[in-house]
């Protein structure tokens, strides 16, 4: 009755009043709600560009950062260079306290306490507590945090686990947890800890705040667990995309002829830092010692070395005197290695997990990174060996584990979409274009009626088995498993016997790409048929899957990574020079200093004053001050050079035709074009284009021409020139062609030879 009346006079007329004065209650809270946002927003934007340099933040930083700051429980999932450290290093620079970050490595904690030392002026802003520390460094840690100098403390669960830490910590204001490389907390995880199980019930000690924990890798099965395990079941979820677009994924067959094969392709990357993982420590040093006899500057890394050799080869690596460094998984999670350009796996990994995190340490910058897994069904059989005598439990959960594994290496499919697919994330193309299998041609074929039966069996198994028994029951194989369960006496024994393991493997594998068919994580990957392929089964229909490549594939692929390029390629490698040059001298990684995509910038918008540096992403006022002198003067002194016009001198940047020349010449000789073909197409002569390589390599650019000296000079004869520059006060070309014999001699040979000597030992 009381709702009829409001349509009536007095009634309406106070139903309007009230309906108007809540909308405009709820106009005022939103109106309040986004103003906030927005203030909050320019104070986060303007803290990132004061602390870290960066204009703006990447994917999902803001809104986890924000979160946290709102005193929220935060899990994220970010890929390896996705900007995880970011996450909890600048709301612990703007909440009141320290932060507390769990870590699992000395080596870790130490090159995250230097990066955010060489972010502020002020050292104290951040430490770590673990066993390297004397009493009396521990003591003046503490004296730090005590003083409210101390941001950031970096503590591995053990230490956090001593009742003296403990009772200290009690007595400090905590303004979040962190616990990195979460994964860690899992059995279902690749680098599981049990001193991570042990954490929570620390925090209640200490006494709760809110908790932030991050992975780069993590199934769904890993995800809960881990939340499980931190009682944070409730916390808000930011999940990251898992494709990293700029790698290129590569499973080589491995050979006898392995060593080889790696050797060649090491060469081949000459001047780019790389990693290899091998699985046990006498692999490691064995190889480490390979490629130092064939001029590979390698080193080992693995946890049973000496602490003081393992720590100085990691950071010989760091400091670029290593090309490679050859390792267990040990090596790794401790490392910010941004330039990191091919990851090699000489052994299959143990997960799929450990062989994405240990790849996303390749081009963590967005620039080139080559992942290539060299694989032997004869390795998953030793590594299958090794899980006997462990608990029932652990052996499924290992095997299940190393039959993805084998399932990725064998497999035909989109490398990237297998690896997508098997964190929970669908890659929506069919063909990524950057990995192996993607740039090979493959016969389709039409399994449809296979796909059928391998649903009807295991319809007929009652969805209790994995995908290893239901082929061995199609191809007929009377193994003690398929005895013992008297499946040899199902109708379907057999009646795939023709067709090759590995393609009932990629259908199962397709099936399961396409949502017909899933495994049971909680039963081990047991296979069950979804809605999906329950309408298959009874409908029937085609189903194309890729199984064998032609025999017209080449062996030697190119990969196409997505990297980015310096504009001005010259003054990059003058800027790159200047950053290892000061590295060596201050004693720290190159990275440290500058990372590449900021040399990048630099070599784009020419800054001249250290105001100007400032505004180039990744510098900041911090770095400026401290790195920026030295650079600026070089960056000045070229663009007067080359008669530059920067953009800040005009909007529009043109690049001086003698760069633009030199830009060319350098590209060129890095595809290792004939000198004579290259002088040609550029309408000059031989010595006319000597003449621009000689200023180039004088300018302190090195360029590699040894190819071309290879087919045009006698060894004989180059070995003598080079040897005569060696001892000689000048490289007058002259002077030499006389003390060599102008009979003997020619002037392009000598100047040649003297190019080469020049990169090699003079710049």
């Amino acid at each position: 009755m009381r709702f009829n009346n409001i349509f009536r006079g007095k009634d309406l007329h106070n139903w309007n009043k009230s309906f108007n004065f809540a909308l405009r209650i709820r106009f005022i809270t939103t109106y309040h709600l986004i103003i906030e946002s927005m203030n909050r927003h320019e104070e986060l934007t303007a803290a990132l560009k004061k602390h870290f340099g960066f204009d703006g933040f990447k994917g999902n930083q803001e809104a986890i950062i924000s979160n946290l700051m709102e005193g929220n429980d935060t899990f994220v999932l970010m890929p390896t260079g996705g900007g995880k450290s970011l996450c909890y290093q600048l709301p612990s620079l703007l909440m009141e306290g320290t932060a507390i970050v769990i870590s699992p490595l000395i080596a870790l904690m130490k090159n995250q306490v230097d990066a955010m030392r060489n972010y502020s002026e002020e050292d104290g802003i951040a430490h770590f507590i673990n066993s390297s520390l004397s009493k009396a460094e521990i003591l003046s840690v503490k004296d730090d945090i005590l003083a409210g100098k101390t941001k950031l403390l970096y503590v591995a669960p053990e230490s956090l686990n001593k009742d003296d830490n403990v009772d200290f910590l009690q007595n400090v204001k905590i303004s979040f947890y962190a616990v990195d490389e979460a994964h860690c907390i899992s059995e279902w995880g690749h680098d599981f800890r049990p001193e991570y199980r042990r954490i929570l019930p620390i925090v209640k000690r200490i006494g709760r705040a809110p908790i932030i924990a991050l992975t780069a890798t993590a199934t769904p099965k890993v995800q809960h667990d881990i939340q499980k395990n931190l009682g944070m079941l409730k916390a808000q979820v930011f999940k990251s995309s898992f494709n990293r677009p700029n790698l290129y994924y590569e499973v080589r067959p491995k050979t006898d002829d392995v060593d080889k094969e790696l050797i060649k392709f090491i060469r081949s990357m000459e001047g780019k830092s790389g990693i290899v993982y091998c699985l046990s420590r006498k692999t490691v040093e064995d190889l480490a010692q390979t490629l130092q006899v064939n001029n590979i500057a390698a080193l080992p890394y693995h946890a049973g070395m000496e602490t003081a050799v393992r720590t100085q080869n990691q950071d010989d690596f760091l400091m670029e005197k290593a090309q490679v460094i050859v390792a267990t998984i040990a090596f790794g999670m401790g490392i910010d290695k941004p330039d990191v350009r091919f990851v090699v796996h000489y052994d299959i990994p143990k997960s799929l997990e450990g062989y994405y995190q240990e790849t996303g340490r390749a081009g963590r910058d967005g620039g080139e990174g080559l992942c290539v897994c060299f694989y032997s069904p004869k390795d998953i059989e030793r590594l299958r060996k090794f899980q006997q005598g462990k608990p029932v439990a652990e052996q499924e959960i290992g095997n299940q584990l190393l039959f993805e594994t084998q399932s990725y290496a064998e497999s035909t499919l989109c490398r990237r979409k297998l690896l997508l697919h098997y964190f929970g994330e669908e890659y929506e193309h069919e063909n990524c274009g950057n990995c192996d299998n993607c740039k090979k041609s493959y016969k389709i074929i039409d399994a449809g009626e296979l796909l059928q039966v391998i649903m009807e069996t295991i319809q007929q198994l009652n969805e209790k088995f994995k995908a290893e028994q239901i082929v061995d029951i199609l191809k007929g194989n009377e193994t003690a498993t398929v005895l013992s369960y008297k499946h040899n006496e199902l109708e379907n024994f057999g009646l795939a016997e023709d067709e090759d393991e590995s393609t009932l493997h990629a259908i199962i594998r397709q099936a399961m790409l396409t949502g017909m068919l899933k495994k049971d994580i909680e039963s081990y990957g047991d296979l069950k048929l979804t809605s999906e392929g329950k309408k298959f089964l009874k409908k029937g229909g085609e189903f194309k899957v890729p199984i064998e490549k032609r025999d017209d594939e080449d062996e030697d692929m190119e990969p196409t990574m997505a990297s980015g390029s310096a504009a001005d390629d010259v003054l990059f490698s003058i800027l790159k020079d200047i950053r290892r040059k000061l590295s060596k001298k201050l004693e720290v990684p190159p990275f440290v200093i500058f990372q590449d995509p900021s040399l990048e910038a630099m070599a784009t918008s020419y800054p001249i004053t250290i105001e100007e540096l400032q505004n180039i992403p990744g510098v900041g006022a911090g770095k400026a001050k401290r790195y920026g002198e030295e650079f600026i003067h070089i960056i000045k002194e070229y663009v007067e050079e080359n008669e530059i016009i920067r953009p800040e001198d005009l909007r529009v940047r043109t690049v001086a035709k003698k760069s633009q020349l030199k830009i060319s010449i350098i590209q060129a000789i890095d595809l290792k074009k004939d000198l004579d073909d290259l002088a040609e197409s550029k309408g000059m002569s031989m010595e006319e284009l000597l003449e621009e390589i000689e200023a180039i390599v004088y300018s302190g650019t090195k360029i590699n021409i040894n190819y071309f000296i290879e087919e045009v000079v006698d060894p004989d004869k180059e070995e003598e020139i080079y040897e005569y520059f060696q001892n000689a006060e000048t490289d007058n070309i002259k002077k030499a062609l006389e003390a060599l014999g102008e009979d003997d001699f020619t002037e392009i040979e000598v100047r040649l030879v003297r190019i080469k000597f020049q990169c090699e030992l003079g710049s």
